[in-house]
């Protein structure tokens, strides 16, 4: 910093009213910044910056760099790919003052954070790890500046795990390393500055181990934590209590789960230093913590339709439409928006206020499509549809299920193009228009056979035979039955799955049972053995058939990768994988 002008004058007016002259907001900017990553860091740097040019003054190139940093931390959203650039230029202005271990640091984050390819950076990051170490033996660089360099490379191999040839071997190798890390940094935790970079190491230690060993990761959590307090850190520890509640569902804690984020919403709500995202993100969390974390569900879920609603349901409402706010407010993610009304949509609908619910979905679906959203619009367009429905406008439901059904297939998705049309279908039907609910039960059986599953298909023509008598007559209604009949056939031949087979034989009796009454008793068609009814039949109800898991395809937030973590806090989504969940009901079929 140059020195101060003789006629300096004050700047600003703190809170309380008094004289704060440029050094006085230098120093404060000073402050925060050694703090390490204080979210008010960047602000500060800027009036500073401005006050002291007003009065003619300029601060020095250490200075510049670590208002570079603190400016870079805060690029998010839209400004993220400013960071890198300010990080490089924060590197360059470290090393010219002398600050190695800074400079390192900053040309870390310029890697992680740059759109390079993963392995560049991995192999960036590793020689600047090696540079940090002989820093730091040689006296040149913190055991904080070091462990902080270390943290960084272990983050950025962390997001790949996924991607590698052997995640669970890579996964192994990256706990030895974090491991490690915490090893080297544990035993100076009297230093402050030491403690931040520890607690952090812990995190991702406990994200990475949550796969394999939930109650391991728990422990690495909570330690986590407790090391982020113990560093005076006055920001709350958003990510590492969004992980410990998400590893806390998954082992069934839910209770214990929505003790964690209360707590980090109620301290939220006096702490400045809490992003608005964040606080958005903790009460999303929440309320799939109370919905008991696998959504809403508008059939046989934690509350039916139309009931009235339970405490915990009004407060899952309080908290998405708080949600919906804050992600407004912050404007950082559209897709935390999106999510949140689609969350608060959802919620409404389940408990029948079908104008409230349609009135928030539809602002899901509001201006263009954007990368990411396509699930979220899907789902939006089931629920919109079941809303309709509710409301008695079959008509307006066939539309938007039928969109929704077009949406899934533009992204290859045959089991929910299929469920999606079959449930238009139904709504053409009972709109009254049985030549175009054939048609719809029709491209619905299509998706079943390309997706494999001739015992749906042969649910779609036996509903699509329903709706051909009603328009051309019980002979063509003969026809497809016998279709429904050779489809389910066909599936038994090929299903080894005892609980499968049962469902097909289960359809079987049900085709055959229409048959009957079709061509009289006279007609009947023989019994197929035990029919194995109760554990696959969808019995009587307005709209038969499967649909796939509630929760998927995933709304915009689901974790792509068994090490990745959601909105949520969720490791790797925080359910089993589709392919090993029952199939239940798509959100927003009847």
């Amino acid at each position: 910093m140059t020195s101060r002008p003789s006629d300096a004058r004050p700047y600003d007016r703190g809170p309380g009213g008094g004289p704060e002259d440029p050094h006085t907001l230098l120093d404060r900017a000073r402050r925060l910044s050694a703090a390490g990553g204080h979210p008010a860091a960047g602000g500060a740097w800027e009036r500073a910056a401005k006050a002291l040019r007003r009065v003619g003054g300029a601060i020095t190139p250490g200075d510049h760099a670590d208002a570079l940093d603190a400016t870079a931390l805060d690029c998010r959203g839209g400004a993220r790919p400013a960071a890198e650039t300010l990080f490089s230029r924060a590197a360059d202005l470290h090393e010219r003052s002398g600050l190695l271990g800074k400079a390192l640091i900053s040309r870390a984050r310029a890697l992680a954070t740059g759109p390079g390819p993963g392995a560049t950076a991995c192999a960036g990051l590793a020689e600047l790890c090696e540079r940090a170490a002989a820093l730091h033996a040689a006296g040149r660089a913190t055991v904080a500046q070091t462990a902080t360099v270390l943290l960084l490379r272990s983050r950025t191999r962390a997001d790949l795990l996924d991607t590698a040839s052997d995640p669970a071997a890579e996964a192994a190798a990256l706990r030895e390393e974090l491991a490690r890390l915490v090893a080297f940094a544990a035993p100076h935790r009297a230093d402050p500055a030491v403690l931040g970079p520890l607690a952090d190491s812990r995190a991702l230690l406990g994200r990475v181990t949550a796969p394999e060993d939930p109650a391991a990761a728990l422990a690495h959590l909570r330690a986590a934590v407790a090391d982020h307090v113990a560093s005076g850190r006055p920001w709350p520890p958003t990510e590492t209590e969004l992980l410990l509640a998400g590893v806390l569902r998954t082992t069934g804690a839910h209770a214990e789960a929505a003790t964690v984020l209360r707590t980090a919403v109620g301290s939220g709500e006096e702490n400045a230093l809490l992003r608005t995202a964040d606080g958005a993100r903790l009460r999303l969390a929440l309320a799939r913590t109370l919905e008991g974390g696998e959504g809403l569900e508008p059939f046989g879920g934690h509350e039916a339709p139309g009931r009235p609603a339970s405490p915990r349901g009004e407060e899952v409402v309080a908290l998405l439409t708080e949600a919906v706010r804050l992600s407004d407010r912050s404007g950082e993610d559209p897709l935390l928006g999106v999510l949140a009304r689609l969350r608060l949509g959802s919620a409404h609908a389940v408990r029948g206020r079908w104008q409230e619910a349609a009135t928030v979905l539809e602002e899901v679906l509001a201006g263009p499509p954007r990368d990411g959203d396509e699930a979220a619009r899907l789902r939006a367009r089931a629920w919109l549809a079941f809303c309709a429905l509710r409301r008695g406008e079959p008509e307006r439901a066939a539309r938007q299920y039928a969109l929704a059904a077009a949406e899934a297939r533009l992204r290859a998705d045959l089991q929910h193009g299929a469920a999606l049309s079959h449930r238009a279908a139904h709504a053409l039907g009972t709109a009254g228009a049985p030549e175009k609910a054939a048609r719809a039960y029709e491209r619905a059986a299509d998706l079943w056979r390309s997706a494999g599953d001739h015992g749906a298909a042969a649910r779609s023509l036996r509903a699509r035979a329903r709706q051909v008598r009603t328009a051309w007559g019980a002979a063509r209604a003969e026809v497809v039955l016998e279709e429904a009949l050779r489809e389910a056939q066909r599936g038994l031949r090929g299903t080894p799955e005892p609980a499968e087979r049962d469902r097909l034989r289960a359809e079987l009796v049900l085709i055959r049972e229409e048959l009957t009454e079709l061509l009289g008793p006279g007609g009947a068609y023989p019994a197929v053995g035990p029919a194995g009814v109760g554990s696959g039949t969808t019995g009587p109800g307005p709209c038969p058939g499967p649909c796939p898991d509630p929760w998927s395809p995933p709304d915009p937030y689901e974790a792509s990768g068994r090490y990745q973590v959601n909105v949520y806090g969720d490791v790797g989504g925080g359910r089993p994988s589709a392919a090993a969940t029952p199939r239940t009901r798509i959100q927003g079929c009847v």
